[in-house]
């Protein structure tokens, strides 16, 4: 048959035909290439924005559609030549080019031989797909033994900007083996790091990629190298290392950390992690985890043998559970355990840990309905403060039972509020108590004001153990009283101009009236009821104690006045201040402890607070309380914040609060500054000024390029109670695509700038 120039455009019907064909499993083996990388989420994508915009190989076809069927969607065929031979061969010539769906596939030259059933690309072939591009110099197939060959191989994947080259490709089945392979994120002409391997078994039955003699470049010099490597290459998750981790410190030295992954089952998986504290010894860490229909939890533990330091055995562990048991029923569980209590001093990484006193336990069920809350909770309590005795722990809870109960009338609302506790302690007495409350509301809401009076009856009893007969007058002591309150406000609008802005500002005084007669509380035990720090939400409240065991006396009226600026475009609250006080009519007399009075005063300091947002990129707020009678300022706090550039964030704040002892007065300034896109600056300074001494400051630097960040941290902080300090390093590079490496810092910039963003 003589060659004749055609151009073929299969339908629905031509491409059934053509399916059955032995040239369509070329063609089909051709379109279908093994997949170099999965496909990210799009959270977990880095950041390319420092990238030049991606140069495509040559042949990019910004035309083709970004999804489609393809197993459902007919090929195009195009070429200026297409040839069949006497021997029954199949020539494409010419800009041949095969489309479906998402798919091209273009050769110069295409060959299929009949028999034996095999085909050819001698001159090159390219490939396109929605995630992928690939270019071979040549290609060439058997269909009988399943085997292609490409040799000459560039690649790029689209989604992870990843490019490389490789000397040959070889697939078979499955399995595919690639040779001479390298891989960057970066830019072809400024590859800063780049990922090379001798050869790259990749196995597609089994989601494994395997390489021999890998080596990781930074600047063309070899910095890390592997006889041999495996890693996935779909999302399933599998076993293996994870990225290890880098850092050090005065109290425990160079702290080095590499987890193993180990992928159990579908629902459930654990993490392992050695740890290597240079001036402590061998740490071995671990974390199981495990996920149900209703349920899921984890549990972590650390173990350091025989602490070089410390000379003992070091660990902590920390159980977490939930779970649904219905519509209604919950249960939750969260325990914890160290191994003494210097624990969070010697190991833990924030001001937060190191500051903890008590390490708190529980597990409960928990039940909620349309009208009706109840639960039921033990609770333990470990003393980590090792300046604090084991005899002032609290009294665990075993159980705490509460209900609580509410039912609309019409305007009328009944309800209960009721609980239960047994208490527990290992080195004091202990006993029982039963709290119930039940109460009235009438409440009436309106948009210019309310008004919510409330009735209700406290009573309160025990049953102690013996050992209190020593203190207390009897061992079932009872308490009962009415506590009677009247809270209502006005809410008043009008049109203002405040900043060059218009805005609608509100005027809202509110009166809150509470009637609780005295009842003498000193034959009542304290399990866990402590005072509560004076702030203006307590000038709403009916009790000035947490826990059952003290209910505040009060005859007293609380006037408060607040007002309130919103843009009249967007409704933002741009500004708000609030004044109030409690002015008593009978000095309150119950105090915490037997024999301790309150103040006999008239009134209580004024709280007064000013927050203040002028635009998107100012913020600040004043806090205060002005004890009038000892005409001194009791508490005192004022913070500010101020957006700059392209993330840039400054924040200053001030806190002063007088306490019993020493007063505590603080400055703490923080700072994220970009000096440019790549560079920025961070740091903090937290300052006691009661004390001349610094808590804790940092200052760092990040830079970061198309396919690098690099983070390196300095920090100096307290690390114990008695005010030791410690100092450390913070080492962060992340090769964009391949993973990050060394010590982790982004919890600890979080929690220290407000308004942090990587």
């Amino acid at each position: 048959m003589k060659p004749h120039n055609s151009t073929f455009h299969t339908t629905r019907r031509a491409f059934n035909r053509l399916d059955r064909s032995p040239l369509w499993l070329a063609l089909a083996l051709l379109l279908a290439p093994p997949a170099f990388a999965g496909s990210p989420a799009p959270e977990d994508l880095p950041d390319w924005s420092f990238c030049r915009p991606l140069q495509y190989l040559p042949f990019y076809r910004p035309d083709l559609p970004q999804s489609g069927d393809r197993q459902q969607s007919p090929v195009d065929i195009a070429a200026d030549d297409f040839q069949i031979g006497e021997d029954g061969s199949y020539t494409l010539r010419g800009s041949g080019e095969l489309t479906r769906a998402d798919q091209f596939l273009a050769a110069p030259v295409l060959r299929y031989y009949q028999s034996p059933a095999r085909f050819e690309a001698p001159e090159g072939l390219q490939y396109q797909d929605r995630a992928l591009l690939i270019e071979a110099q040549s290609a060439s197939g058997d269909l009988v033994a399943d085997r292609t060959r490409l040799e000459g191989l560039r690649y790029q994947l689209l989604e992870l900007r990843g490019n490389g080259v490789a000397a040959a490709a070889s697939l078979e089945g499955e399995r595919s083996a690639l040779e001479s392979v390298t891989y960057t994120t970066c830019d072809p002409d400024s590859e800063t790091w780049q990922f090379r391997a001798e050869n790259i078994l990749l196995d597609t039955s089994t989601g494994i990629g395997k390489a021999r003699n890998a080596r990781l470049e930074l600047g063309g010099v070899p910095v890390f190298y592997l006889p041999y490597v495996s890693f996935p290459i779909d999302d399933q998750r599998r076993s293996g290392f994870l990225y290890p981790g880098v850092g050090s410190g005065n109290s425990n030295g160079l702290d080095l950390r590499l987890p193993y992954y180990l992928n159990l089952a579908p629902n459930y998986d654990a993490t392992l992690t050695a740890r290597s504290l240079g001036r402590r010894g061998l740490m071995l860490g671990g974390e199981f985890r495990y996920l149900g229909r209703n349920f899921s939890g984890s549990v972590e533990a650390d173990w350091l043998p025989n602490d070089d330091v410390s000379g003992r055995d070091r660990g902590a562990v920390r159980y977490r559970h939930n779970g649904r048991i219905n519509q209604n029923w919950t249960v939750g569980a969260d325990l914890n355990h160290v191994s003494d209590d210097r624990y969070f001093e010697d190991f833990g990484d924030s001001l937060t840990s190191i500051s903890t006193t008590l390490l708190e336990s529980q597990a409960g069920l928990f039940g909620q309905g349309s009208l009706w809350r109840a639960s039921a909770v033990v609770r333990d309590f470990q003393l980590v403060d090792p300046l604090i005795p084991d005899s002032a722990a609290p009294f665990q809870q075993l159980p705490q039972a509460r209900f609580a109960y509410a039912l609309p009338l019409g305007p009328i609302r009944l309800g209960l509020d009721s609980e239960l506790v047994a208490f527990g302690h290992d080195e004091r007495d202990a006993g029982q108590r039963y709290d119930l409350r039940p109460w009235l509301r009438m409440p009436i809401e309106r948009a210019y004001g309310f008004v919510r009076p409330e009735i209700s009856w406290r009573h309160t009893g025990y049953r102690l153990e013996r050992g209190f007969l020593d203190s207390l007058p009897e061992r079932t002591p009872e308490r009962s009283l009415p506590i009677l309150s009247l809270d209502s406000g006005l809410v008043f609008e009008r049109p203002a101009r405040l900043f060059g802005q218009n805005l609608l500002q509100t005027l809202e005084p509110r009166a809150y009236y509470l009637r609780a007669p005295y009842r003498d509380q000193d034959a009542l035990p304290l399990f866990d009821t402590q005072e509560l720090s004076f702030s203006f939400a307590q000038l709403f409240r009916s009790n000035r104690f947490t826990g059952a065991d003290r209910q505040m006396d009060a005859n007293q009226l609380t006037l408060a006045v607040g007002s309130r600026f919103f843009d009249a475009d967007d409704g933002r609250e741009r500004l708000a201040a609030s004044i109030g006080q409690i002015r008593y009519f009978d000095p309150p007399r119950v105090g915490l402890t037997p024999g301790q009075v309150p103040l006999d005063r008239d009134a209580s300091p004024f709280v007064g607070e000013i927050s203040v947002n002028i635009s998107e990129r100012f913020s600040a707020g004043i806090g205060s309380q002005w004890d009038n009678d000892a005409r001194r300022t009791d508490l005192s706090a004022v913070r500010a914040q101020y957006r700059f550039g392209d993330g840039g964030v400054a924040n200053l704040s001030y806190r002063f609060r007088r306490t019993g002892g020493v007063p505590v007065e603080q400055v703490d300034s923080t700072w994220l500054v970009p000096v440019s896109p790549a560079w920025r600056l961070l740091g903090r300074w937290n300052y006691s000024i009661a004390d001349r001494s610094t808590i804790e400051a940092f200052a760092g630097l990040q830079w970061e390029s198309c396919c690098v960040a690099v983070r390196v941290l300095g920090r100096h902080y307290v690390r114990n109670r008695e005010g030791e300090k410690n100092n450390a390093l913070y080492v962060e590079i992340e090769l964009k695509g391949l993973g990050r490496f060394g010590r982790d810092s982004e919890e600890l910039l979080q929690r220290a700038i407000l308004g942090y963003s990587r």
